[in-house]
């Protein structure tokens, strides 16, 4: 597609230098628009499932069934990074089922197609106990039905491992950026894992075309799915929650800080439609993404979405993030942040590791690269947050199942 870039000069040349910069978001409104039913719906949801997660994942017993990570003070960080305030880490690399965010959305989904299945086949009702889904009433018919998607990496994974141990037949695209032991995992599981020699978003678009084909497929969206979106954002009422549990006030006075990392957006833009509608204008929330993958601050300030992608304006999608490399955003999430993001950073994979190795030896934490991104939030606001009351949360999103020799080499 012919674009006309030069209106965008400014921002591209930016970016084109691989420069890390913060980009505020200029369409941020203090009007507010959250549809709540979405969350409700999702919310709902994940409490029907809780005691068939129990029954299966007994990891989950702790938490009542719930797919939920904790939130953990990390005060050697803070020091080694010189913040003030009260410095966290959301710990969704250590998410049950599949340890990383994406537990939180792609669970979500599949859930939701199992549950749609077995309704229209009235084997369930909403008021039934829902272990039922780990025995043989339910799993037989799930067997019929295929569940397709395409990943980087820990989407597929969390929607594999899910699906497959309901019962679905699962087949994931993986792009040339998925690290070899997650297609191994995927494989130990009985998962079709499908292998392309190209980017996410070209991944995303054969396992779509694939699924077109038979009624019995369904394909689970990562650029597009409201239900991805909508799991993701429940994570924003249950950190309210849990701050209140640990005596944080956030208030005008007492503002929330938030830096997550970002690929194609779904994960992020969910967590942040959640954050938004439980501490409204208290909470500040930013994206983090590569120098060489930064398709949602591009499709952003050019206003152009999806219409665009980092390889347009020469940059090479290429980083040691594997979860954060996608060259085209999401067009429906970026369209939903406009009046709630505050701004977009970039990261180079030398800061990356850097941070790796920061957490390890601050706080004995290991993540994904990718799951680090969020520390250049609080080192990029420093200047200009001098505030004592102010609490900041890094989101991790993965980590904990990486082999430990994978590990050893992060570190």
């Amino acid at each position: 597609m012919e674009m006309d870039l030069t209106l965008y000069q400014d921002i591209i040349e930016s970016l084109q230098s691989r420069k890390q910069i913060v980009w505020l978001n200029p369409k941020k409104t203090n009007e507010i628009k959250i549809d709540s039913s979405l969350i409700d719906d999702a919310e709902d949801r994940f409490n029907r499932f809780a005691p068939y997660f129990e029954e299966v994942f007994p990891e989950t017993k702790i938490h009542n069934g719930r797919v939920e990570s904790e939130l953990q003070l990390i005060p050697e960080m803070q020091m080694e990074l010189s913040i003030l305030g009260k410095l966290y880490l959301k710990r969704d690399d250590a998410l049950p089922i599949s340890g990383s965010i994406k537990a939180r959305g792609g669970i979500h989904e599949v859930l939701f197609v199992a549950e749609k299945i077995a309704l229209e086949h009235e084997v369930v009702s909403k008021k039934d106990n829902y272990a039922i889904f780990a025995t043989d009433a339910i799993r037989p018919l799930l067997r019929n039905y295929t569940i397709v998607v395409g990943s980087t990496g820990n989407l597929g994974l969390s929607i594999g491992i899910m699906s497959a141990i309901l019962g679905f037949n699962v087949r994931v695209h993986m792009s040339h950026d998925a690290k070899d032991w997650k297609k191994e995992l995927l494989r130990k599981m009985g998962v079709t894992v499908v292998e392309h020699s190209v980017d996410f978003s070209l991944a995303v678009d054969k396992g779509r075309a694939e699924a077109s084909l038979d009624p019995t497929y369904y394909f689970i969206d990562d650029e597009n799915s409201k239900q991805l979106f909508a799991g993701y954002a429940v994570a924003g009422r249950r950190l309210k929650q849990q701050l209140r549990e640990q005596g944080v006030e956030i208030s005008q006075s007492h503002p929330l800080y938030v830096y997550i990392p970002c690929g194609v957006g779904g994960g992020p833009g969910g967590v942040t439609y959640g954050l938004k509608e439980s501490f409204g204008e208290n909470v500040h929330c930013y994206f983090v993404e590569p120098t060489e993958s930064p398709c949602m601050l591009l499709g952003m300030a050019t206003g152009l979405h999806d219409q665009i992608a980092v390889n347009d304006i020469g940059l090479t999608n290429r980083t040691i993030a594997d979860g954060l490399a996608v060259g085209r955003p999401s067009s429906f999430v970026g369209k939903q942040m406009e009046p709630l993001l505050e701004g977009i950073m970039t990261i180079s994979d030398e800061q990356l590791c850097k941070y790796v190795r920061k957490l390890y030896k601050a706080e004995q934490i290991i993540l994904e690269p990718s799951a680090a991104a969020g520390f250049i939030g609080p080192q990029n606001l420093k200047k200009n947050i001098h505030d004592p009351d102010a609490t900041h949360i890094v989101w991790a999103t993965g980590g904990s199942m990486v082999p430990k020799e994978e590990q050893a080499n992060y570190i």
